[in-house]
């Protein structure tokens, strides 16, 4: 009995495979396209029953025919038709995920993984797939019931704390979503709602997942989020079942299903799209060290603030302190006795100045007499002199007379501006404890308050009774 090794029987199907297809035409439906930086595509050709894996090298991508990028007209070259035989011109076919084509190549086995695959040297595009057809119709029709109008969709709250999740609760894409949110935000709450996300069962399953969130009534935003994949794959997410969920959705709706690449109709008819469901987890939560930069420059605004507006406080109780200061009766009577002493002062220096000049007015009149001596004339200015020395008796006492009154009735002013003056005289003042003002009116009171009566000899605590 002979015994084959691994590489003994690869080599074999390798041969017969590639012998028995040398060059062969092959329809289908590309599906799981992959674009590495290499330049070259990789995807899944299918019928809907079986695969096949395809590659298509860079060199080879010439040979095709079809637009460039975006339907823009791709580079003009020349190619040989391998079915007519005819020089045609061509350029860089653009395929996508969902796109009917006709392969040429031959078959190949690939020995490190014991697979085989089409080694494509020319493709042409044969229309839009089944599945593409079915996605734009599906997407016409719920825009016009208005499932995609900004109107209607909802805005999704900033840093929320209860948030329930629908996805498969196994996939990477929980895994990825809880792991950036764990390094976000100030923590929350996650509830998860586990569904299908793959499969005819899926759709089903994910709409009543959405409903059961909303019946609940404890999230404040529901979260939609699946992994990569080919259209097939993200086909659930393509439904009106759960377009419809999310159309009667009463909770905002974040949805990251697939790559960036990828756009599904529940990403139209979600109040919100992300990329992925990493970014549905950035969406909703800030980074961590953000909001602590955020809550050191709040703190620095609020010193500032409150040091603004001790300042300016300060400044206006200084200024209510100068005002008070200036109506208080202390101050009043200071000033008071401040004009009394200039007025007193004043009095002085008028007598002084008085007694001066008539001092002066009479040494010239004794020299005036010395000089012409006559007793009649002597005795003419010594009657005058006794005149002037009456008049200024009579007339310095009643200058003080009236400074002496002028002087008590400022003083009885300022006796009847003090406000303890009554209390001399048996009476009382009623202060009110919880305002600290005089009690003018028993209106100002009620029942139970207190009361400071303050008489001449102290104070008295009392309290109101109204009867």
């Amino acid at each position: 009995m002979k015994i084959f090794s691994v590489s003994d029987i690869t080599r074999a199907v390798k041969d017969v495979l590639e012998a028995e297809f040398p060059f062969i035409w092959v329809k289908g439906q590309v599906t799981n396209l992959a674009r590495p930086a290499s330049g070259h595509i990789y995807f899944t050709l299918t019928d809907g029953e079986a695969g096949i894996s395809v590659v298509w090298f860079k060199g080879n991508q010439r040979d095709s025919v079809g637009e460039g990028p975006a339907g823009s007209p791709a580079e003009e070259t020349e190619r040989i038709n391998p079915l007519t035989g005819e020089v045609e011109s061509g350029g860089t076919l653009k395929i996508e995920d969902g796109m009917e084509i006709l392969c040429a190549g031959h078959m190949n086995v690939y020995p490190p993984r014991g697979s085989y695959q089409l080694i494509a040297e020319l493709i042409q595009e044969q229309g839009v797939g089944d599945l593409r057809l079915a996605f734009e119709a599906m997407k016409r029709k719920l825009a016009d019931k208005g499932y995609f109008s900004e109107d209607r969709k909802m805005e999704i709250p900033r840093s929320p704390s209860k948030v329930a999740v629908v996805t498969a609760p196994s996939g990477a894409a929980i895994m990825d979503f809880l792991r950036i949110a764990e390094g976000r935000g100030t923590g929350a709450e996650i509830r998860i709602y586990p569904s299908l996300v793959q499969g005819d069962k899926a759709p089903a399953q994910i709409a009543k997942a959405i409903d059961k969130v909303c019946d609940d009534g404890w999230a404040e935003v529901l979260v939609l989020i699946r992994g990569g994949g080919s259209l097939e794959d993200l086909w659930a997410f393509n439904t009106e079942s759960v377009a419809d969920a999310l159309f009667r959705s009463n909770v905002p709706v974040v949805c990251g299903v697939g790559h960036e690449v990828d756009t599904s109709i529940a990403d139209y008819v979600a109040d919100k799209r992300v990329a992925t469901p990493s970014h549905a987890a950035q969406e909703l939560w800030l980074r961590r060290e953000t909001l602590m930069q955020g809550v050191d420059e709040l703190e620095s605004k609020l010193i500032r603030s409150y040091d603004n507006f001790l300042k300016v406080r300060k400044s206006s109780l200084e200024t209510l302190r100068k005002g008070l200061s200036w109506l208080s009766p202390s101050q009043r009577i200071d000033r008071l006795l401040e004009s009394f002493s200039d007025e007193q002062l004043r009095l002085k220096r008028g007598a002084d100045l008085f007694v001066e000049r008539k001092t002066s007015e009479l040494g010239a009149l004794v020299y005036r007499l010395c000089c012409s001596f006559d007793e009649r004339r002597f005795d003419s200015l010594n009657k005058e002199l006794s005149d002037l020395s009456a008049r200024l008796e009579r007339s310095g006492k009643v200058f003080i007379d009236n400074k002496i009154s002028e002087f008590d009735n400022i003083a009885n002013s300022l006796r009847m501006l003090d406000p303890e003056m009554p209390l001399e005289r048996g009476y009382s003042l009623v202060t009110v404890e919880k305002s600290g003002t005089f009690l003018r009116s028993p209106d100002e009171v009620v029942d139970g308050d207190g009361l400071f009566v303050r008489v001449k000899s102290g104070e008295i605590r009392a309290k109101v009774a109204i009867k």
